[in-house]
């Protein structure tokens, strides 16, 4: 008999270790349960958002001569910002490229992916986007002294099409094209040096993005302006937060009233673009026209 409570002890000592052990392995350092993403309750709590951007996107997101994060993006970030928090500042911008965006969300580093973030059926069943804020299609950019004027010219042997991983561009041309041959590079930064130093016939990617470069970098031109359709380029935060969705939603709404992306697209695309591209690119209070 005491053998047989002397089992029992240990059993029962065993499983209240195991139960504690589980109990620490579901909470956070604070003692609360840890979640795959950030209540509005919790971001006022840490005092600041974490906002994904491009650091290599200019005229949409970039980092300037002094550090400091510019852009499109970037402006109407900091906006959502201040009127989420009382405070521009009080945003902790974290740098992504195009195929980390997703991952980025689904970890937890970033509240909200605001970097470029063009709506697909396959990024919707990843990540949740609010409604667009941009419009936009695809373009193709290559040289002066050899442009690239149709598709069909890429499918010749030889030509080689750049693009950025983990970008629509990307995606497209592998289901549409799977014959063009593709030269794929992380960062926006390679795939210009790519075009410059004749590694690729043509650059492949948003038309709003190629146009801005085409416009600084001469000997180049946007040879094929637009196809494949229109797309929007829209938030994005993790899929089922709802809360902090519906938030940007609203948001989008009443800034729509003051013509704030209007604004945000003067500040910092209307040196790029000049204002007759306003009404083809800006999406204003969350709605296409």
């Amino acid at each position: 008999m005491k053998k047989s409570r002397n089992i029992l002890v240990v059993f029962l000592t065993m499983s209240l270790l195991l139960m504690g052990l589980t109990a620490c392995g579901s909470s956070g350092n604070n003692g609360e349960s840890k979640s795959k993403f950030n209540s509005i309750e919790q971001i006022k709590k840490n005092g600041k958002i974490k906002i994904g951007v491009f650091a290599d996107k200019p005229p949409f997101g970039y980092v300037d001569s002094d550090g400091k994060n510019q852009g499109f993006d970037v402006y109407i970030a900091k906006r959502f910002t201040k009127d989420l928090l009382g405070d521009e500042s009080k945003v902790e911008f974290v740098l992504v490229d195009a195929a980390s965006r997703v991952a980025y969300l689904e970890s937890n580093k970033v509240d909200i992916i605001m970097a470029n973030f063009t709506v697909t059926d396959e990024r919707k069943e990843k990540v949740d986007f609010a409604n667009p804020y941009m419009k936009l299609s695809f373009g193709i950019v290559s040289p002066d002294s050899e442009p690239i004027t149709s598709i069909d010219q890429l499918k010749e042997k030889g030509q080689r099409l750049i693009v950025a991983k983990g970008t629509t561009a990307e995606t497209y041309f592998t289901k549409e094209y799977p014959e063009i041959e593709l030269l794929k590079f992380d960062q926006y930064t390679e795939i210009f040096a790519a075009l410059k130093d004749g590694r690729g016939a043509a650059i492949a990617n948003d038309n709003t993005e190629l146009i801005a470069w085409a416009k600084s970098n001469p000997g180049f031109t946007v040879s094929i302006p637009a196809f494949g359709g229109q797309d929007t380029i829209a938030p994005a935060v993790a899929k089922g937060n709802t809360e902090l969705l519906n938030w940007i939603n609203t948001e989008l709404d009443n800034l729509g009233k003051e013509q704030f992306i209007h604004q945000a697209y003067k500040e910092t695309l209307n040196e790029v673009y000049g204002e007759g591209y306003t009404d083809e690119l800006v999406v204003e209070g969350g709605k296409l026209e």
